[in-house]
C-alpha cells in the first residue's frame, strides 16, 4: 500500500496507524476544545529509538497537549507514544489545525520552521496516485475521513474532489528511502497542499549530512520531510 518491502520489523509510520483510533476518541470527547470535524494535520514529527519487531507487544498512548493559537485559528499536538517492555521506543507528535477555532485567552501562538523546499532538485521517482488510493489507505489505517473516500463526499467538505492521506504520502516517500536511514531516526514531515485523486506527482530526496530531505510535488507543492539520526 504504501511501498515498503516485506520485513521482520515494522515500518517506521505503521505505529502511527495503531495509535489513530486512540487519537480519534480522543478528539471525539466532549472535553476536547476542538471540533473533530475540519481538523486538518498540518505537521507530523516521528521519533523512534530502535526497530519494532512486528511480533512484539506494545503500549500505546495518546495524550493531546500544546492547545496554541494559529492566524488561521488554533491549533493542537496528539502525542502517540509506543512502548515495550516498559522501554519507549517510538514518539510521534501530530499537530492538527481547526481553521476559524478560536483559542483560549492568553494562548501562546504557534511556531514552526519550514522544512528545506526541494522544487529545485530533479526528481528520483514519479508516482502515479491512482484514484482509488484514498479508499485503500482508510481500509487498513481505519481513517475514514469522507474527504478521502470519493469525489461526492469530498466536495461535501470543500475539496473538489478526493485527497491522498498525508501520512499515506509521508509513508510512501519514506518507503523509497528503506535500508538508508538506520533504525533511531526522526522523520518530520509538513504537509502543504491536498494531494488530489487521482495524480502524477514527484518525489524528490537530497542526502544531507546525518540523514535525507525529501519532498512531493506535482503542480502545487504537497510535502516536505527530513530524516535525521536521533541517536
Amino acid at each position: 500500500m504504501c511501498g515498503f518491502a516485506l520485513s521482520d520489523t515494522l515500518p517506521l509510520t505503521y505505529p502511527h496507524v495503531l495509535g489513530f483510533a486512540l487519537q480519534v476518541e480522543l478528539m471525539a470527547r466532549r472535553s476536547f476544545p476542538l471540533a473533530l470535524p475540519g481538523l486538518v494535520h498540518v505537521h507530523n514529527r516521528i521519533v523512534a529509538t530502535r526497530a519494532i519487531d512486528a511480533g512484539e507487544l506494545l503500549r500505546v498512548a495518546v495524550h493531546a497537549e500544546r492547545f496554541v493559537a494559529h492566524p488561521k485559528g488554533a491549533q493542537v499536538d496528539l502525542v502517540t507514544s509506543v512502548s515495550a517492555e516498559g522501554d519507549a521506543v517510538w514518539t510521534a507528535r501530530s499537530t492538527y489545525l481547526a481553521r476559524g477555532a478560536r483559542p483560549p485567552a492568553g494562548a501562546i501562538a504557534a511556531t514552526a520552521d519550514e522544512l528545506p523546499d526541494l522544487s529545485d532538485e530533479p526528481a528520483a521517482a514519479v508516482w502515479r496516485v491512482a484514484a482509488d488510493t484514498g479508499r485503500r489507505y482508510a481500509a487498513v489505517s481505519g481513517d475514514v475521513n469522507p474527504i478521502h473516500l470519493h469525489p461526492l463526499s469530498a466536495k461535501a467538505f470543500g475539496f473538489p474532489t478526493a485527497i491522498a492521506h498525508g501520512m499515506w504520502t509521508a509513508a510512501r516517500a519514506l518507503a523509497s528511502l528503506q535500508g538508508r536511514t538506520g533504525d533511531a531516526i526522526a522523520y518530520d514531515v509538513e504537509f502543504r497542499k491536498p494531494l488530489r485523486l487521482p495524480s502524477q506527482v514527484s518525489l524528490r530526496t537530497r542526502p544531507v549530512d546525518g540523514g535525507w530531505d525529501l519532498g512531493v510535488a506535482g503542480r502545487v507543492e504537497h510535502l516536505r520531510g527530513t530524516v535525521r539520526r536521533s541517536d
